[in-house]
């Protein structure tokens, strides 16, 4: 369902003796480590220290972490292995708790054991394993979708821009902003991607360029500052970035910084796309007034990578995210297609529509 050439997670073996293989992020770009993860709390120590981020490849992730948790129980009577995956889901819930896509999974594990009461313990830890791949398998058919209907926005022979990472390490597919890229290179369209290196922690730098030099894509890494100049100086065609929370009506929010990028592309005339799943929608909010911003710690500004980067004592505010809104969107890329006139309305029927 990919073609990019490290796999960022992947199921090795059978239900009762396979384990989770993760390419471990927090060594890159520097090394190339994968981490066999054959017992519960090597899934659960993964997720916790970023080993795997993103939330598609977090969900993904803990189904899997389901399987390798209930090995040990596939031989007890089905009341006992019942328990013994509630344990387990709950244990692996508290890796990382404000990762929306780790509750998902976990609970559609949960529901689906649920659902086949019928089965002894062996045959339910099989049937779970197929459960866990056809959610890999629905998140990479996820990422291609979005990929072949965002190319279609490409010219031929461009220049884009994108923000920190929503590439093929952040699910089990090629990713949701970076699918669009590698789409539009399969299908022979010249492009040269500027990624902006994304600070604090230099997502883009560290993991957005590593990922495209993979794919043999000509990118380029630039300050975030430096965004506005190559507009003035031509150099970008359209910006397509991803996006963490989406309100109904349109407004976005995304790794800090990207309001910004928003901005200098309206003022350049450039297109300004977002491309993220469907279920990346907040009905529940109103505008993006209401997306809570994330506040990280002052660290990751004045101490990263262990160099002192301010006097020490300053005052530093560290928000995660920003919310572009929804008139600087050019347009919203999801699995279902393209929503090119963002509005209440618009956002609604394309939710509510069959996917194309």
């Amino acid at each position: 369902m990919t073609d990019q050439p490290h796999k960022t997670l992947e199921w090795i073996g059978e239900s009762r003796t396979g384990h989770l293989r993760l390419l471990d992020q927090t060594k890159l770009p520097s090394e190339t480590v994968f981490l066999d993860c054959d017992t519960l709390d090597a899934v659960w120590g993964a997720i916790k220290r970023l080993s795997v981020r993103g939330a598609p490849a977090i969900g993904v992730s803990a189904a899997y972490g389901v399987i390798v948790g209930m090995q040990s129980s596939a031989d007890l009577s089905r009341e006992q292995f019942d328990a013994n995956l509630e344990e387990v889901a709950q244990y692996l819930a508290t890796s990382r708790p404000t990762a929306v896509n780790l509750f998902w999974a976990l609970d559609r594990m949960t529901a689906f054991a649920a659902s086949r009461s019928d089965l002894s313990a062996a045959d339910i830890l099989t049937e779970l394993l197929e459960e866990a791949r056809r959610i890999d398998r629905e998140d990479q058919e996820m990422c291609l979708a979005i990929g072949q209907h965002g190319a279609a926005l490409l010219p031929d022979d461009c220049g884009v821009l994108t923000h920190c990472n929503a590439g093929g390490l952040a699910t089990a597919g090629d990713g949701t902003a970076l699918s669009v890229f590698f789409a539009a290179h399969r299908q022979g369209k010249k492009l040269h991607v500027y990624a902006d290196e994304t600070r604090p922690l230099l997502q883009g730098s560290r993991l957005t360029a590593w990922e495209l030099q993979q794919r043999q894509i000509p990118v380029t890494v630039i300050c975030d500052s430096v965004a506005g100049w190559v507009m003035k100086q031509g150099r970008i065609q359209a910006v397509v970035t991803g996006a963490d929370r989406i309100a109904a009506n349109g407004d976005a929010a995304n790794k800090i910084g990207t309001y910004a990028v928003a901005q200098l592309a309206h003022a350049h005339g450039i297109p300004f796309y977002i491309a993220a799943p469907s279920s990346t929608f907040d009905l529940s909010l109103s505008s993006g007034e209401e997306i809570p911003i994330e506040e990280r710690d002052r660290e990751e500004v004045v101490n990263a990578y262990g160099l002192a980067t301010a006097p020490e004592g300053v005052d530093v505010f560290n928000p995660a995210f920003d919310v572009t809104p929804a008139k600087l969107i050019t347009a919203i890329i999801t699995e279902r297609g393209v929503i090119d006139e963002i509005s209440r309305d618009h956002v609604a029927a394309h939710l509510q529509a069959v996917p194309s």
